[in-house]
C-alpha cells in the first residue's frame, strides 16, 4: 500500500481516543444536548438520539477517519489521495475542502460564544450568580450581547487559547492538550453529577432522562435528534479526519470509534443528569426553556443553591474546557492543510489563520449589537447566516458526499486494508449501514435544516 511522508503520528496509542472525544464534546453536549432534551419529550428523544449514534454517527466517524489514516495528509490531500488511488474524480476532494471551509467557518463564530463561557466563568468564581432571579439573569446576558468590546475581550482571549496549544504541533501541543484537558473534565463532569445527586431533585431528573412515553416519539422530534447524532460526534469538518491523519497503522479504527461515540454519548447524558436536578429543584425553571438554559437558568439556579458558588464555577470551567477541545480541533484541519500544502512553519500559519477568523468572527459580534438590525444574508445577520449555512448546508451536505465516496466509489481493498483488524462480518455491516442507511438519512438531515 502506498504511503505519503507522515507529518506526525500519536504518541500513546489512546490519544486518538482523548482528541476525537474533545473535538466531539463541546457546547452541543453540555449546552444544546440538555435543552434539545428537554425540548423533545426527554426518554423518548434520548433512545431516538442513542439508535441514530449507532446507525449513523459510527459508521460515517469510521469512513471520515479511514480516509485521513489512508491518506496521511491533511482532509484535502486525504481524499484526493483516496481519490485517485480509487481512479475517480479528482472532484472528491470537495470533500475535504468542505471539512477544512466548514472548520474555519465554525471556529470564527464558535470562538465567540465560547467567550461567554469564559465570562460566565470569571463571574461565577467571583460569585457573581448569588441572588440572582430571572429578571436579573436575562438582563446580565443582555448586557453582555450588548458591549461588543466585551464580546471581542474572551473572543480574543479563546482565540488565543487555541493558538497556543496547536502551535506547537501533534504531540508537543494537541496531544499534551487533550491528555490534560480531557481527564479534567470527566473530573469536572463527575463533580456536578455527586453535586446534582446530594442538592438537587436527582430523582426526577433520572426520571425525565430516562423515562420512556411513546407520545412523546413525533417526527419533530426524530429529526432534531437525527440531526444531532451526526454533528455531536464533529463529523464532515475535518478535525476527525486530520486527527486519524495521526492514528497509528496497527490500531483498530472500528474499536477507537467506538469508544470515542461512547464517552461523547457517555458526556452527554451525565451533562443532562447533572443539569436537570438542578433544573427541577429550582422553582420558576423549567427544562424546555431552549438556548436560554445554561446561561438564563442554570446561574439562577446555582445563584440560589447551597454550594452554589463553587459549583456554579466548576459548571462554567466545565464548559469552558469542552469549548476549548472542540476550538483546538477546528484550527488543526486548517493548520495542517496551510502546513502541507504551502510548506509555511506551523507558527505563521497558526498566526493567519487564526487572525482571519477572529476578523471573521468581529461579524458574528457586532451581530448582536450594532449590526442586530442587519438581516442582508437571506434575511439573517451574520451569526445566523454562518450558523445555518454550516450546521444546516455544509455539514449534512460533506457528510452524504462522504458515505456515498467511501460507500459506493473508494476501492474496496482500501477500506478493507484500513480496517484489517475487523472481522469480515463487522466490515460488511458498517459498509452495508454506510451504503444504505446514512445516505437517505442524511438527506433527511439536509432536506429538514434547509426547509425548516
Amino acid at each position: 500500500m502506498e504511503r505519503i511522508k507522515q507529518h506526525a503520528i500519536w504518541g500513546h496509542k489512546g490519544t486518538f481516543v482523548l482528541a476525537a472525544t474533545g473535538s466531539a464534546v463541546g457546547l452541543g453536549n453540555i449546552w444544546k444536548f440538555p435543552y434539545i432534551t428537554g425540548e423533545n419529550g426527554g426518554g423518548a428523544f434520548v433512545l431516538m438520539y442513542l439508535v441514530f449514534i449507532a446507525l449513523i454517527g459510527v459508521p460515517v466517524m469510521i469512513a471520515e477517519v479511514l480516509i485521513g489514516r489512508h491518506g496521511r495528509a491533511n482532509p484535502v490531500g486525504a481524499v484526493s489521495k483516496m481519490a485517485r488511488q480509487s481512479r475517480v474524480s479528482p472532484l472528491w476532494s470537495a470533500i475535504g475542502w468542505s471539512g477544512v471551509i466548514a472548520a474555519f467557518l465554525i471556529l470564527s463564530f464558535y470562538s465567540v460564544v465560547a467567550g461567554w463561557a469564559l465570562d460566565y466563568m470569571s463571574t461565577a468564581i467571583q460569585g457573581g450568580f448569588t441572588g440572582w432571579n430571572g429578571d436579573s439573569a436575562s438582563t446580565a446576558f443582555d448586557e453582555l450581547l450588548a458591549d461588543p468590546l466585551r464580546l471581542m475581550l474572551w473572543q480574543t482571549l479563546f482565540i488565543g487559547m487555541t493558538v497556543l496549544v496547536v502551535v506547537f504541533g501533534v504531540t508537543k501541543g494537541l496531544e499534551t492538550a487533550v491528555r490534560v484537558l480531557m481527564p479534567l473534565l470527566f473530573l469536572l463532569l463527575l463533580m456536578l453529577l455527586v453535586y446534582a445527586a446530594v442538592a438537587g431533585d436527582f430523582m426526577r431528573g433520572l426520571q425525565f432522562m430516562f423515562s420512556f412515553n411513546p407520545a412523546d416519539l413525533s417526527w419533530k422530534a426524530a429529526s432534531v435528534a437525527l440531526g444531532h447524532a451526526f454533528f455531536t460526534l464533529s463529523l464532515a469538518m475535518g478535525a476527525i479526519m486530520a486527527y486519524g491523519s495521526y492514528m497509528p497503522g496497527k490500531t483498530s479504527i472500528g474499536k477507537m470509534v467506538l469508544t470515542v461515540a461512547a464517552l461523547d454519548t457517555l458526556v452527554a447524558l451525565v451533562a443532562g443528569l447533572a443539569m436537570f436536578p438542578i433544573v427541577f429543584a429550582t422553582p420558576g425553571i423549567s427544562p424546555g426553556e431552549g438556548p436560554g438554559l445554561m446561561f438564563i437558568s442554570l446561574p439562577v439556579a446555582f445563584g440560589n443553591m447551597p454550594a452554589g458558588v463553587l459549583f456554579g464555577a466548576a459548571f462554567f470551567i466545565l464548559v469552558t474546557l469542552a469549548a476549548w477541545s472542540s476550538t483546538i480541533s477546528l484550527l488543526e484541519p486548517c493548520v495542517a492543510y496551510v502546513t502541507e500544502r504551502f510548506g509555511v512553519g506551523r507558527v505563521k500559519a497558526n498566526m493567519v489563520i487564526a487572525a482571519l477568523a477572529w476578523l471573521l468572527g468581529i461579524g458574528s459580534v457586532l451581530s448582536f449589537n450594532r449590526w442586530a438590525e442587519f438581516s442582508g444574508l437571506f434575511g439573517m445577520n451574520i451569526f445566523d447566516f454562518l450558523d445555518f449555512f454550516t450546521q444546516r448546508v455544509m455539514l449534512p451536505l460533506g457528510g452524504l458526499l462522504m458515505a456515498l465516496f467511501v460507500g459506493w466509489v473508494a476501492k474496496r481493498e482500501l477500506l478493507r486494508h484500513e480496517l484489517r483488524q475487523e472481522s469480515d462480518g463487522q466490515f460488511r455491516l458498517w459498509l452495508a449501514l454506510l451504503k444504505y442507511v446514512c445516505p437517505p438519512a442524511l438527506l433527511v438531515i439536509l432536506l429538514a435544516g434547509i426547509l425548516a
